[in-house]
């Protein structure tokens, strides 16, 4: 087993589709630590590069790669969607699902379950099925459901989109607790004070290509494109 699956190198990558490029060609590489967020306007792409960064986009050139076996790689990172998908079972099976899949006993499984139930403060609600939560709720439920199994790396497209201050409060508190253990973290969000106050780095994305990658501080303080300055100002972007 290698120690880490992690930098991603992407070269020349891009994603088509009926003749139309989504996104690309992209050269990037991510290095092991840190809180990377994507930004752009509506349509920009942010969901395409998080997809083909994580391997569920086919890619129409280029080479997305880890470091390792391609059977680790997948197991060793995580992916949350907008609307992330809710198995008709309980809290706790939604919990337990991908421990038993890794051949976890299942007295085991059930306790780290409840555990994690109690740190997302759903473990009164474990008997509970889980689609009948409020938005909020199953997306801290898809977060622990990612996180219980200790990725690498964790990808999150705009996990706080339609959601209350309380519950984005939550989610980021649970996302700076996992970056903090180590977990690499790679989040599209639309949010730009939540990309200040999480990110360590961003990459700006415009009509499928990156304009700029820069730690976050110079980015929001300093960002070296008029397309970037634009885009924080709140100009249209077309």
């Amino acid at each position: 087993m290698v120690k880490t699956i992690l930098p991603l190198e992407i070269s020349n990558a891009s994603v088509r589709r009926r003749g139309k490029t989504l996104v690309g060609p992209v050269d990037l590489i991510l290095a092991e630590k840190g809180f990377t967020t994507v930004i752009g306007p509506n349509g920009a792409g942010k969901t395409t590069l998080l997809r083909m960064m994580h391997g569920i986009e086919r890619l129409s050139q280029g080479t997305v790669t880890w470091h390792g076996p391609n059977a680790e790689v997948r197991g060793r990172q995580a992916f949350v969607f907008q609307s992330p998908i809710m198995m008709r079972r309980s809290v706790r099976d939604n919990l337990t699902y991908p421990l038993t899949l890794g051949k976890t006993p299942k007295t085991e499984a059930r306790q780290q379950a409840e555990d994690w139930a109690e740190r997302i403060n759903l473990k009164s609600a474990l008997n509970r099925k889980a689609t009948v939560l409020s938005g909020g709720e199953r997306q801290k439920l898809a977060i622990a459901r990612a996180l219980i199994r200790k990725p690498d790396i964790l990808f999150l497209d705009e996990p706080c989109s339609h959601l209350d201050g309380r519950a984005t409060r939550e989610i980021e508190e649970l996302l700076q607790g996992a970056h903090e253990k180590g977990i690499r973290i790679i989040m599209s969000t639309h949010d730009m004070g939540q990309a200040k106050r999480l990110a360590s780095e961003v990459v700006f994305i415009l009509k499928g290509r990156i304009h700029e990658f820069s730690p976050a501080d110079a980015f929001f303080d300093t960002p070296g494109t008029n397309e970037a300055k634009a885009f924080l100002s709140g100009d249209i972007l077309e």
